[in-house]
């Protein structure tokens, strides 16, 4: 969700964008929008993406092994 509201470029969320004031007031200041803030905002949101695909392959191969494990556990007490 955090990823999804960064790329949305919620205004809550402008603490955690690694800007300084004054490039945040420099940015706005100019005549067009405030290209470099969208910039960071997008960035961000896709590394929250990325952490998030990364949980999930992590948890999908983590499900895969205790699978496994639970197999090879209850084999191993058919045979005793």
């Amino acid at each position: 969700m955090l990823g999804i509201f960064l790329t949305t470029h919620s205004a809550v969320l402008i603490e955690d964008v690694p800007l300084t004031d004054e490039e945040i007031h420099q940015d706005l200041s100019a005549t067009n929008p405030p290209q470099r803030v969208y910039a960071l905002y997008n960035k961000m949101g896709f590394n929250c993406f990325i952490a998030a695909a990364v949980y999930v392959v992590f948890g999908v191969f983590s499900c895969c092994q205790m699978r496994l494990n639970k197999q090879k556990v209850s084999l191993f007490i058919w045979l005793i």
